[in-house]
């Protein structure tokens, strides 16, 4: 059956018949904030290396405060979509590093990107627990892909 999937999804996007973005979670549930997989058609892909939780002065934001991290970041992101002509929407997949990871974390992460995120079809996404960042003060980085026809 997920090779039947996978194949007719190959051919609708090869045809052109596709939606710019399908979001398809082969496994027979649909994950808590993010998919398993998203099919992108033709257009402009826009790659956004790491944020971190700074303002536009440089300065670190939250110091010690993972919540105020991940709003900083998030803010930081649509800054950056929205410079490429992007929005959340546009979003396909997310990497998410967090420094000294625990599985509380989770919970503060999901209900700062719930703000921002589609809920009916966020992105795929990674959560990892890393030990360090570029900075001893920052607890969070994310990068993110998004397709724009």
């Amino acid at each position: 059956m997920k090779r039947v999937l996978l194949f007719f999804t190959v051919i609708l996007c090869q045809s052109g018949w596709a939606q710019d973005k399908q979001y398809l979670n082969p496994f027979g549930t649909k994950p808590p904030g993010y998919t398993h997989v998203v099919v992108t058609g033709p257009g402009k892909t826009i790659y956004i290396s790491g944020q971190v939780p700074t303002n536009g002065a440089g300065e670190i934001v939250g110091k010690g405060d993972l919540k105020a991290q991940v709003t900083q970041v998030y803010e930081n992101l649509s800054v950056a979509l929205r410079a490429a002509g992007a929005t959340f929407d546009d979003v396909v997949k997310m990497n998410t590093y967090v420094v000294n990871y625990k599985p509380a974390d989770v919970t503060v992460i999901r209900e700062v990107r719930s703000k921002y995120l589609s809920k009916e079809n966020p992105p795929a996404s990674t959560l990892a627990g890393v030990q360090a960042l570029f900075h001893p003060d920052v607890m969070i980085e994310i990068e993110a892909i998004a397709v724009v026809k």
